[in-house]
């Protein structure tokens, strides 16, 4: 046998496959910045969701980069997060307008910002639930070998012997 098996993936070739890719990398990028800012303008003022601020900055960028490399694996479990990431952010935005009043103290950021920020995570989210399971849906992981190499990988069976009629 000269050579490994050749292995092709035909729906990553695809002209929408390479697009819903893209825009869910973009999209879990892009949340991950506004987590990260949001986190780091607010970080005094913060009561216990910094951990998991940092946790969905790091999985959203490892996220993205398995996206990147074609892992679809992924997509349903940024969705979840995605679904939780909006619950977070439909409370805390309103709370970080509420802190616009006298006897408040300050954030690193200003207040309006910070809420601004926030409520905008929940339409970033629900275009990445929409793109991840787009993406999901499109099959990125269906492969397509050579009958040279479904032999060498003992994929394909023994043809049955024709019968006769005795």
């Amino acid at each position: 046998m000269a050579g490994s098996p050749q292995v092709h993936h035909p729906n990553r070739d695809k002209p929408e496959a390479k697009q819903t890719r893209a825009i869910v990398g973009v999209l879990l990028f892009v949340s991950a910045i506004l987590v990260a800012v949001i986190t780091a303008g607010g970080w005094d003022k913060l009561q216990g969701a910094k951990p998991v601020d940092v946790f969905y900055v790091i999985v959203y960028l490892l996220f993205a980069y398995y996206v990147y490399r074609w892992n679809r694996g992924v997509l349903p479990v940024a969705s979840a997060m995605a679904v939780i990431l909006i619950i977070f952010a439909a409370v805390a935005g309103p709370a970080w307008f509420a802190r616009d009043k006298t006897g408040f103290s300050h954030p690193t950021l200003d207040e309006n910002l910070l809420g601004f920020l926030t409520l905008l995570l929940i339409p970033v989210s629900l275009l990445l639930i929409v793109f991840a399971m787009r993406g999901f849906q499109q099959g990125w992981n269906i492969e397509a070998g050579s009958r040279a190499d479904l032999e060498a990988r003992g994929l394909l069976g023994q043809e049955p012997e024709p019968t006769g009629s005795q």
